[in-house]
């Protein structure tokens, strides 16, 4: 039985039954329809449906799904890897057996019927064998479509199969009337059971592209190993599947082997490829203490592992997690697309009912009935359905596989749009880890006193300034001496009591931090900061994507103009002195188009405001859950990756779209005008197989343009 605690979190649903794009948006636009429901997001491609309910469980979730036609299944996380899998496996197959099928079946029937007429033989029993054929035809290929279609009637909606359903039966329908009734009329069997071949034909390579579009969550959780070797007590080890790990374990890790689980190391030393996660193939070299993440390269020496996560919740099955749910998530633009969609389908059988209605008053109804079949055909919006998904399966998918964490896909889309991105500095533009240059001590004290209570206040901050005063103490042999009352006050500074002195550090305009002891003033301290090697390189290529670059921050103004200078920031677009209230004024003045980039507490604020925050990973806890994105922490390059593939995307789904409704555009005044001739169905049938696989060949050509300019990023930053 299924817990009955409610989905207060997202949670990840297997659907069965769906067919096409179509399914997955009016599933989902019935799951949204409930008030009780706050988020949903359906995906044809990986059959799963992601909601988010505070009052309603599992199972009601399920029951909703099933009201719709469809089937539903709790999937977990540890499930999600072969859940990804088995829907593509599926999908792929059923559309695989009815285009072998119904083409098997339909093109020696239509070979035979082309012969016959060629040589003017046309026998009685010609028809009937005709209509059998299809018939046989119908029955093996047909319920799938028709299935679906009555599903969509019983829930007074329509869909794409509606389309096809339609189509193929009012061609055997008519044709089987004039049959029995003898009329001296052409008749369209061979077109009623070639089009559900040949739109199967068009979904079964519609599958495999998809598949191949949609690989990025499968990759990522093939690189955990799915065994790993368990260090015993006796020094003996065990292989165990790396989904059974408990924290607190010990693994070995052989060099040449993926590392199963996050873990700590205890012994060895090697280099490790961490590139799942910092999307750098440079390795790294990692020694006892140091942390290690599932999914990495271990390339050299041998180590021994302590894990700090279970096999089921490590990082690179979070960022599988991650996204998956990018892929499912409706980019804005797409909105445009599902309203078109939900009407489309009515005006089509409206347009189609007038066709045959014209052409039955013009005296030509046989060619009324092949006008309207085509129109039905020809106009199904399966292209409309996939342009926009199947373009940010394939962005988000890229951007995880180079480290690059994007939380939904109306982020992706917004910094696609966006040309402006704003920069923190310390710890951003700069490696965060200052050093202390100089202490300016006041009359009355010493330095080396000042210096202690100093690092004695800032020891519990987890500021980059914080732990450079600290690192400078306990350079120096100063003793450190815990703190009373300590307190941080964002974009000021920590205060606290020491050895019954209150002591204040607190950021100043004429250095970068002052030191008061009981309200005087006892020192000011200078701290100097390095840049990031690829800082400037990013500035350079974000310009180069007409993106203008600021730097906010809230170091003093000489520090930050110093900053800003070598990185080739002009002074009139650098602000300095900010506290986190001012930063959130700055962004919000700026617009809701402006990208935030930041790794601090003192970020956060900002980068919830933009509503286009990008974190650093190796930033504070609070910075990255206000953020939209996530990039490798010692990477600000990635900000202008992601832009690159932000803009990509946002090309491709106009591109796809455009594509989509010019297809739909054009070739329905041909079909109702009857420009297609006498085998139109058919030629509707091949041409909207075409404007699928033209969306997702184009999707596919993103993947390829991606991979090809990120690489070329990642080559230019190893030389």
């Amino acid at each position: 039985m299924l817990s009955q605690e409610t989905t207060t979190s997202p949670k990840t649903f297997r659907v069965t039954g769906m067919t096409c794009a179509g399914c997955a948006a009016s599933l989902q636009r019935a799951l949204l329809s409930n008030p009780r429901i706050s988020s949903a997001a359906v995906s044809i491609t990986s059959g799963t449906a992601v909601v988010s309910s505070p009052a309603l469980s599992p199972e009601a979730i399920i029951g909703l799904v099933k009201q719709q036609g469809f089937g539903a299944e709790l999937v977990s996380s540890s499930d999600l890897r072969s859940n990804v899998e088995r829907q593509q496996q599926a999908l792929e197959k059923t559309w695989r057996y009815r285009a072998i099928m119904g083409v098997a079946c339909w093109l020696p029937l239509e070979i035979f019927h082309w012969t016959m007429s060629a040589m003017h033989w046309h026998p009685e029993w010609m028809g009937w064998l005709m209509f059998f054929g299809a018939l046989v035809i119908l029955a093996i290929v047909g319920p799938g479509f028709f299935a679906s279609a009555w599903q969509a009637a019983r829930r007074r909606t329509t869909n794409m199969d509606t389309l096809i359903s339609l189509g193929a039966s009012t061609a055997f329908c008519y044709s089987t009337i004039i049959l029995v009734f003898s009329r001296n009329e052409p008749t369209y069997f061979a077109e009623a059971a070639g089009l559900l071949g040949i739109v199967s034909v068009g979904h079964w390579m519609e599958a495999r592209a998809t598949a191949k579009a949609g690989t990025a969550v499968r990759e990522l959780l093939h690189m955990q190993p799915e065994t790993t070797e368990l260090l015993r007590l006796d020094g003996s080890t065990i292989t165990v599947p790396s989904e059974e790990i408990i924290a607190g374990q010990r693994l070995l890790i052989r060099p040449g082997a993926r590392i199963a689980v996050d873990g700590l190391v205890l012994e060895g030393q090697s280099d490790i490829d961490e590139s799942i996660v910092t999307g750098e193939s440079t390795p790294v070299r990692r020694s006892p203490g140091e942390t290690v993440i599932a999914g990495s390269m271990n390339t050299t020496g041998r180590l021994v592992i302590q894990t700090t996560v279970s096999g089921r919740q490590t990082t690179v099955r979070r960022i599988a997690e991650l996204v998956e749910r990018a892929q499912t998530s409706r980019a804005p633009i797409q909105k445009l697309a599902d309203q078109i969609s939900a009407i489309f389908v009515p005006t089509v059988l409206i347009i189609a009912i007038s066709t045959a209605a014209v052409w039955w008053l013009a005296g030509n109804g046989s060619a009324g009935i092949i006008a309207a079949v085509t129109v039905l055909i020809i106009s199904c919006p399966c292209a409309l359905g996939l342009a926009t998904p199947i373009a940010v399966m394939v962005g988000t998918g890229a951007a995880g596989l180079h480290g690059i964490l994007i939380k939904d896909a109306e982020t992706l889309e917004r910094i696609g749009r966006s040309k402006q991105v704003v920069f923190d500095k310390t710890g951003t533009l700069t490696h965060g880890k200052p050093e202390l240059e100089k202490v300016e001590t006041q009359p009355g004290f010493f330095e080396s006193e000042v210096l202690r209570l100093a690092a004695g206040v800032e020891a519990p901050s987890e500021h980059p300034l914080a732990g450079a005063i600290v690192r400078a103490a306990q350079g120096r042999g100063l003793t450190i001496p815990e703190v009373l009352q300590f307190a941080a006050i964002p974009g000021t500074g920590v205060t606290g009591q020491i050895e019954g002195h209150r002591i204040r550090v607190e950021r100043h305009h004429q250095s970068t931090s002052v030191v008061l002891i009981d309200d005087q003033t006892a020192a000011f301290l200078t701290l100097t900061d390095t840049v990031r090697p690829d800082a400037a390189q990013a500035i350079q290529r974000l310009r180069m994507l007409n993106v203008k670059v600021s730097m906010l921050t809230g170091d003093r103004y000489a520090t930050a103009i110093s900053i800003a200078k070598s990185l080739g920031i002009p002074a009139e677009d650098v602000a300095a002195d900010a506290t986190p209230e001012s930063k959130m004024q700055t962004i919000r003045g700026l617009g809701h188009n402006v990208v935030m980039v930041g790794d601090g507490l003192n970020d956060a604020a900002a980068l919830a405001e933009s509503g286009l925050g990008v974190a650093m990973a190796s930033g504070t806890r609070v910075a990255i859950e206000a953020a939209g994105v996530v990039i490798p922490g010692d990477r600000v390059s990635a900000v202008a990756d992601l832009f690159l593939l932000s803009q990509m995307t946002l090309r491709t789904i106009q591109q796809n779209l455009f594509f989509a409704f010019l297809y739909n555009v054009a070739a329905i005044p041909l079909a109702a005008f009857g420009l297609t001739g006498n085998h139109g169905p058919l030629w509707a049938a091949v041409a909207m197989g075409l404007s699928d696989l033209t969306v997702v060949g184009n999707a596919l050509l993103l993947k390829s343009r991606l991979k090809r300019k990120l690489a070329g990023t990642t080559r230019g930053r190893e030389q």
